[in-house]
């Protein structure tokens, strides 16, 4: 006598909402933003003319701002606002390197994982569900050395942050992976953009002083506020990301080196 298999249950249909909600939910913060014009206050421009307001506050409440400037910063990197070098070196100028660098490089980390899973949820299992032949070849190439790549696109500063942010999502990087990477791969940008940062007080301070001079000397439409915050960001610091980044590359070439050698 013959025993009938139990049906297998048909499988649930994925919650709209779950899937697309989140993303729905950035995209419409990113526009509400923008059409407030919330992002124009992330710049030098900005941090110099309410410097000593700035200063004032968080020598009275420094665990309160440093919390907001956490807050703060989670939220632009995981909304995708520009801004974010501002913010870095504000964080560097305001706190000092030692905790601005550190705290940095957590609430980075933090909102880059939200827009990644995010990102991962809605943009990645669909491309995963719909991808063809040459798609699923460069997801798998990248997973096999994601660590390795994803270092090297942090640490090499010629990659928009985020766009390193959503690719590795919609290349089905494991998140574990995804946070290593980020974390360790900004940790020497942060750190470094942090430190230059000590430097950006006297040059607020010299900019304030001359535009209030000229403000009092011409009217304020003769004289344009600007932060010349150049001498921060040299060749040398970009060429020093650029050979970390290559090394961070080393495992992978070497893997391809030895494969290639092996099948000969």
């Amino acid at each position: 006598m013959q025993t009938e298999e139990p049906a297998t249950p048909p499988k649930a249909k994925p919650n709209p909402f779950r899937t697309w909600g989140p993303l729905i939910a950035i995209v419409a913060l990113m526009g509400l933003v923008f059409a407030m014009g919330w992002h124009e206050y992330l710049s030098l421009e900005q941090l110099g003319r309410n410097y000593a307001t700035l200063d004032g506050f968080i020598s009275e409440n420094l665990l309160v701002a440093i919390l907001a400037y956490a807050l703060l910063y989670i939220v632009v990197v995981a909304l995708s606002l520009p801004g974010a070098l501002a913010l870095t070196l504000a964080g560097g100028l305001l706190f000092g390197w030692q905790i601005g660098g550190p705290v940095t490089v957590v609430a980075a980390t933090t909102g880059a994982t939200i827009i990644f899973l995010v990102a991962k949820t809605s943009l990645g299992e669909t491309l995963a569900a719909k991808a063809g032949p040459s798609i699923n070849k460069l997801r798998e190439g990248f997973q096999e050395n994601a660590l390795s790549y994803l270092l090297f696109l942090r640490l090499v500063p010629a990659f928009p942050f985020f766009v390193v942010n959503l690719a590795p999502a919609l290349l089905g990087v494991p998140l574990r992976t995804y946070v290593i990477g980020t974390l360790f791969g900004i940790i020497p940008g942060t750190m470094a953009f942090s430190f230059a940062a000590s430097q950006l007080g006297t040059v607020i301070e010299k900019t304030n002083a001359e535009h209030a001079a000229c403000v009092t000397a011409n009217g304020e439409a003769a004289c344009p506020y600007v932060i010349d915050a150049g001498t921060l960001v040299s060749k040398e610091i970009i060429l020093a990301f650029a050979a970390i980044g290559v090394v961070a590359l080393i495992p992978v070439i070497a893997k391809k080196w030895s494969n290639r050698h092996a099948a000969a």
